[in-house]
Parts: C-alpha cells; sequence; structure tokens
C-alpha cells in the first residue's frame, strides 16, 4: 500500500516547552489512522501541522512526497484542497444555512452559481444521512447533527485526505457510532485517507486500521488495534485499561506537586 502521509523527526516547541518530541510515523493510502493519547498529549497539535496551521520547530511533514513545511503561504493554500477538516466542536457559521455551511469554500473561491452549490450541498448532506436541512440554520440541530454538516462541509470538496479532530466529542453513544461508521464509509466508497484524533478508546478500536499511542509529545507504541491491546509499554497499558494506577497518574502527581511548590 502507497504511504500517503509521512511525518518525520516532527517536534514543535512553544517558548520553552517541547509540545512533540520528534515524532515520526508514515500513514498508507486510504488507511484509517488513529492518533489515540489524553488530553494534552498533543495529538491535535500533530494534525494541526499536517494541515499547515503549525510549522514545526524541526521535522518535516510528507503528503504524496511533497515536503509541505517547505511550501510557500500560496502553495501551502492550493494543496489544502487534497486535505478535509472536521474540526472538534464542529466550528460552523451559526449566521449561515446548513446548505451554505456545507457550500462555504464554493461561495466565497468559486463563480459556481448558488443553485449548483445548493445542490451540491444536498449531496453531500446526503453522504453523511442528513435530508431536508439545507434550509435549517446551526442552532436548530441537534449536536450530533451538527458534526455530520460539519463532516459534510469537509467533504464537499472531494479531499483525498480527512483529518477528524475528537469526532465523537460530546456525542451520545449512538451518535458516536454513527460518525465511526461514515469514517469507514468514506474510505471503502470513496478511498479517503484517514487521521483521526481521539481519547474514546470504543471508537478507536473499531475504526482503525493502525492506531499511534501518544503521551506527552512521545509516541509509546504503533500497530493494529490488537497489536496496542498487548502492547507491554505500561503507559500503553494504563492508558487503555482506565487504570487509576501507573506511569501517567505518577507524573501528573509530580506536575501537581512541583506547581503547588511554585
Amino acid at each position: 500500500m502507497d504511504t500517503k502521509i509521512k511525518v518525520e523527526n516532527l517536534t514543535k516547541k512553544f517558548g520553552n516547552r517541547e509540545v512533540l518530541k520528534n515524532i515520526s510515523f508514515d500513514v498508507k493510502k486510504s488507511e484509517v489512522f488513529v492518533i489515540m493519547g489524553g488530553s494534552g498529549s498533543g495529538k491535535s497539535t500533530v494534525i494541526k501541522h499536517i494541515i499547515g496551521l503549525l510549522k514545526p520547530t524541526s521535522g518535516k511533514i510528507y503528503i504524496d512526497n511533497v515536503d509541505i513545511t517547505s511550501l510557500k503561504d500560496t502553495e501551502l493554500i492550493e494543496f489544502r484542497k487534497k486535505i478535509g477538516y472536521l474540526f472538534q466542536e464542529g466550528a460552523l457559521f451559526d449566521s449561515l444555512k446548513v446548505w451554505e455551511n456545507v457550500g462555504f469554500y464554493y461561495l466565497e473561491n468559486t463563480k459556481v452559481s448558488e443553485k449548483d452549490i445548493y445542490n451540491l450541498a444536498k449531496e453531500k448532506l446526503a453522504l453523511v444521512g442528513l435530508k431536508d436541512v439545507e434550509n435549517l440554520y446551526p442552532s436548530q440541530l441537534s449536536g450530533g447533527m451538527r458534526k455530520r454538516v460539519a463532516l459534510a462541509r469537509a467533504i464537499s470538496y472531494n479531499p483525498e485526505i480527512i483529518l477528524y479532530d475528537e469526532p465523537s466529542s460530546g456525542l451520545d453513544p449512538v451518535t458516536s457510532a454513527m460518525i465511526d461508521k461514515l469514517i469507514l464509509k468514506l474510505r471503502d466508497e470513496l478511498g479517503v485517507t484517514s487521521i483521526v484524533v481521539t481519547h474514546d478508546l470504543e471508537s478507536a478500536f473499531s475504526i482503525a486500521d493502525r492506531i499511534a499511542m501518544i503521551h506527552k509529545g512521545v509516541i509509546y507504541a504503533i500497530g493494529t488495534p490488537e497489536e496496542i491491546k498487548n502492547h507491554p509499554d505500561p503507559v500503553v497499558q494504563q492508558f487503555i485499561s482506565r487504570s487509576p494506577e501507573g506511569p501517567i497518574t505518577e507524573e501528573l502527581m509530580k506536575e501537581l506537586n512541583n506547581n503547588f511548590k511554585k
């Protein structure tokens, strides 16, 4: 299987704080690659680098063998057309109707007629299981419906890659399972390459072709769901077993004590 995305020795510092520490991984074409970890582990920071919202302190990111960290801003804007991005909270425009949210790229950047954009929005909404919502506003939708509208927008220009930032965050179990099913549907029917950032273990193990476990900016393990479940590293095992005892807890207590002393 061809490599679609390659992250090579990625390091990111904000001031003196090192958020990502020399991480490397690759994502195959049409693969669902899950980055799993706790809050503040650095997983969302990774995908912000892949879409070019952040520049690395050091390291390279290749998409289709192109080093996107070396692209000029104008080149990066053009390159981003390959990538759809599902924001954690959906990031819909409250003042725009659903169809305008889905077709926002076309409304702002093309001369496509509003009628054609409306029809395209209906088509993309149908792909994520939504009908007869085109003329509603986001405030009139449930949380799960808003997330699916955001996903319809992310696939509106037929991207080759979709980055999902906590796609099941804030959703009930049934709606979360529906989002998981949509991620797999886009892979199977459209050949989309997906990177999914999540701390939801059930979701991660149900959709992933491979999983990277990240903790405090370091990748501790990469493998299939079965390989991750059986991985010997104590950090990995504590996270997937949801245990209150282990190295993660010890690190947290040490940080709290240091902050208290300050």
